[in-house]
């Protein structure tokens, strides 16, 4: 089996390319980079002393669960690009990893144009961390927290769609057990959607789930990136204490989830 992953280059994606590794034969990865130095370094998120605290805390508990940079295993083939870039590409230049059995979204840009549209008739499955339809758009998990929802931190695994974060669920994944930290706690969504559907690809269940259409009426927030400021930041962090009292009790969901 052969399968194709878009994504990033945070030691979190890493880790989803070499959990594919074992189970496929070979991975085609195109891999997006941004700056590995969030808040220190300009980028996606803006330079400041806020977001290097806010920052290093995500960047722990990632070593923590995930490691550090890693060279990729042997049967992984990398193109590199950079964040936006691709939008841009050819279906020449992407060969051959438009023939793969399989493709997967995990942390890349927004994709749109002739390679939305192959990929959602290719039936490709999106990690979205955050619970839709509830939380949709950018650092979804550190809405939901920031809103006082630890019940809504998960993550989504659903099939690609031309709308952002709005394709038909497959199923959701929960973290639990760790709500003390909620840099751990988010970080552990990641890392139990990773599992979920690495498990449900060796086991070949992964075809036989029905997916479910969204419930757009369920939506609680939509995010963009600019709303994420230093401020926000801040809030955040000097109420990161106050998080070892909360329990999530988790909601009702109509699709299967794993936690």
């Amino acid at each position: 089996m052969k399968i194709t992953i878009f994504t990033g280059n945070q030691p979190r994606h890493f880790n989803l390319v070499k959990q594919l590794a074992e189970v496929a034969d070979e991975v085609f990865c195109i891999q997006e980079t941004l700056t590995v130095r969030p808040g220190l370094v300009d980028d996606f998120f803006r330079k400041s002393e806020i977001m290097q605290r806010y920052f290093g805390n995500v960047m722990h508990a990632e070593k923590l669960l995930f490691g550090g940079l890693s060279f990729m295993p042997k049967n992984v083939r990398s193109l590199c690009l950079r964040s936006g870039d691709l939008i841009h590409l050819t279906p020449e230049e992407l060969q051959p990893a438009l023939e793969a059995d399989m493709f997967i979204v995990f942390g890349s840009s927004y994709i749109k144009g002739w390679l939305c549209d192959y990929l959602v008739k290719r039936k490709a499955i999106n990690i979205h961390m955050g619970l839709s339809p509830y939380y949709r758009g950018s650092s979804c998990n550190f809405w939901a927290l920031h809103d006082r929802r630890p019940s809504y931190v998960g993550a989504t695994i659903h099939l690609l769609s031309q709308g952002l974060d709005n394709g038909d669920i497959l199923f959701h994944c929960l973290p639990k057990d760790i709500i003390g930290d909620p840099f751990l706690f988010t970080m552990k969504s990641v890392e139990v959607a990773q599992t979920a559907l690495k498990e449900r690809i060796r086991s070949g269940e992964i075809h036989r789930i029905d997916a479910i259409a969204q419930d757009p009426t369920k939506e609680k927030r939509y995010s963009r990136n600019k709303e994420f400021d230093d401020n926000k930041a801040l809030a955040f962090l000097e109420q990161m204490e106050s998080w070892a009292d909360i329990i999530p009790e988790y909601p009702e969901l109509k699709m299967p989830w794993f936690g």
